[in-house]
């Protein structure tokens, strides 16, 4: 079922969540132990992220530096399919522009067609960490909504090789990712907001937004964008703090403020066990407040790791 079939057949707020792929030569079980909490509380889908690959440099014979490609968690299909298959929940594979031609973007898309699988959310992805920049592949795909565009033509049934015949169409449901407090490479929210617009313009279904921890931010972004005309569903994304150090991560890797309150209650917390406690309390808080807002569901960050998410799935719904 897609995502926006959900999403306009449900009678109340919906429940999602987002996982890792687990490290390289790790097993299934890794993922099913991070779904396996969450379950009783009837998840509409759960989203399983793309990590594209890192480079490292080998030394070799007389000194030479070898630099060799390295997917540190690989498998994204084939743990949709898998969670498709054994909790017979819709799974949401991410797909990036990052480190795939157009031509391999196809295959995946029809791979996941195949499958079964009719959800993806489409994303430029970030730049590896050895480039200050975002750099597309060659023949690949510079922005998210070139992609969403590839997705539409497939559902149209255009195909990259132009000789096919009477191609079967994909069906697929398509999210995108929207910034409350605008993309860090973006000058300021207005240009944000165009390129927000253009997916959607392109034919993206529905907005999952980045983590946010201030609820009016969530709230003006909405108000701003049926302003501009965006009028799909937007989903917000919400991530429990859980050690000090977030602090100081959370607002570097993901260009968010942290509320003056939040930072209070945190730096008081003598123990991370308590910092779990507060993040948990802040959490079940916003998913109140946002779902008394009208936001048709709460996405939950997990990183693999449900324990503060089921307790704040429990409070709220």
């Amino acid at each position: 079922m897609k995502v926006i079939d959900h999403i306009n057949q449900a009678k109340k707020p919906l429940f999602s969540f987002e996982l890792l792929p687990p490290l390289k030569g790790k097993g299934i079980q890794a993922i099913y132990e991070g779904i396996d909490p969450l379950v009783e509380f009837n998840p509409s889908f759960i989203n399983v992220t793309y990590h594209r690959e890192e480079y490292a440099y080998k030394k070799r014979e007389k000194g030479y530096l070898e630099k060799i490609s390295i997917k540190k968690r690989p498998g994204t299909v084939g743990i949709c399919a898998a969670i498709m298959n054994k909790y017979n929940v819709d799974s949401v594979p991410h797909i990036i522009c990052g480190g795939f031609t157009k031509e391999e973007t196809e295959n995946a898309l029809i791979d996941l067609s195949f499958l079964g699988i009719d959800n993806v959310l489409l994303l430029r992805g970030d730049p590896i960490k050895t480039e200050p920049s975002f750099v597309p592949e060659e023949d690949g795909h510079h922005y998210a909504a070139d992609l969403v565009k590839q997705v539409v033509g497939l559902n149209n049934g255009d195909y990259m090789d132009e000789d096919l015949q009477n191609a079967n169409p994909t069906d697929f449901c398509i999210g995108v990712a929207g910034y409350p407090e605008k993309h860090f490479e973006s000058p300021n929210l207005k240009s944000d907001l165009k390129y927000l617009k253009q997916k959607v313009d392109a034919g993206a279904d529905y907005i999952v937004t980045q983590l946010f921890y201030d609820n009016q931010k969530f709230k003006d972004f909405v108000t701003t964008c049926r302003n501009a005309g965006i009028n799909v569903p937007i989903i917000p994304g919400i991530k429990p703090i859980s050690n000090k150090k977030q602090l100081l991560s959370l607002p570097k890797f993901f260009h968010i403020d942290l509320p003056d309150d939040l930072v209070d209650a945190v730096d008081n917390c003598k123990s991370d066990e308590a910092v779990k406690k507060v993040g948990i309390e802040w959490a079940i808080e916003q998913s109140k407040d946002l779902i008394a807002f009208g936001a048709p569901c709460l996405h939950y960050y997990t990183m693999g790791k449900s324990v503060a998410v089921k307790e704040i799935v429990k409070a709220v719904f």
